[in-house]
């Protein structure tokens, strides 16, 4: 509430004393000014957002009180003198924002997506480096509660999930399921299966060499897993698991490429017009 931020700015007036705090005729606005410097009530309005009575009071003095302060130990840090290398590093790290600015907006007029045969080039070049720690899996498993009816039919379903067996798959599951997940589009490693299964990772790296099929129960629950694609522990990390991996590290290689070359383009520009003049040493 508006009268609350004043309320809160009244009493820092009195606290803050020599600063002007309601000088508004000369920033029309403001809510509170320090050694010429304004706070506007949009922000305050922004931290007291949802805020009522006491509260909105005590957030709006808090706030003020912060704001007024850095402003004063900035101005009283520089009143000390200047310190030559300290201006010299505060220089330093504005031009790095602007230079870190300008080169944000250069970068949108680079893609963002990485050619698939850039991919692939670099999954085979590097392919030690995507050898798999932990099995994958592609598949899908149902969860139902013990004596569900057909299933027999179920299993059978889940054996060759082609198109229509899968829609008779998540028919049954609407009707009976606990659990449902269809994952035969994406690799899932064998360590996320062991959140769903009641086994070991033992047990079930022993299973999966043995079927592609796998029925487990519990006391309350049977478990029916369709294994329709695997990979080992060892074994080469499928290219389109491993792509997710790979793509950061091409578009960040792409991305200090342009910015180079960016940067001799701006750099040739200046020595051709003369803006950069280079001098022998005599």
């Amino acid at each position: 509430m508006r009268y609350a931020k004043i309320a809160a700015i009244a009493a820092l007036s009195i606290m803050l004393g020599s600063c002007t705090l309601l000088n508004r005729k000369h920033h029309a606005g403001a809510a509170a000014e320090v050694n010429g410097q304004f706070l506007d009530y949009a922000e305050l309005d922004a931290v007291t957002k949802g805020l009522t009575g006491e509260d909105s009071i005590a957030a709006a003095e808090a706030f003020i009180r912060q704001w007024a302060t850095e402003i004063l130990m900035y101005d009283k840090a520089r009143n000390r003198g200047t310190d030559k290398a300290l201006e010299a590093l505060v220089d330093d790290y504005r031009r790095s924002l602007y230079v870190h600015a300008y080169e944000q907006h250069l970068l949108q007029r680079m893609p963002k997506s990485v050619p698939a045969d850039l991919v692939d080039s670099f999954y085979n070049e590097h392919l030690n480096r995507y050898v798999l720690k932990d099995g994958l899996v592609k598949g899908l498993l149902l969860i139902v509660p013990n004596g569900a009816p057909d299933l027999d039919k179920l299993k059978k379903y889940m054996h060759e999930p082609n198109d229509e067996n899968i829609e008779n798959i998540e028919k049954y599951a609407y009707r009976y399921a606990n659990g449902y997940e269809l994952f035969t589009e994406e690799w899932k490693s064998t360590n996320q299966l062991l959140l769903w299964l009641p086994l070991g990772k033992n047990d079930l790296s022993k299973l999966l060499k043995q079927n592609r099929q796998i029925v487990l129960s519990d006391s309350i629950s049977t478990y029916v897993l369709q294994i329709t694609d695997m990979r080992q522990v060892g074994e080469p990390m499928p290219l389109e698991y491993a792509q997710k991996d790979i793509e950061p590290i091409l578009l960040r290689e792409r991305t200090n490429a342009f910015l180079k070359e960016e940067r001799q383009k701006i750099y040739d520009d200046a020595i051709r017009f003369k803006k950069v003049r280079l001098y022998e040493n005599r």
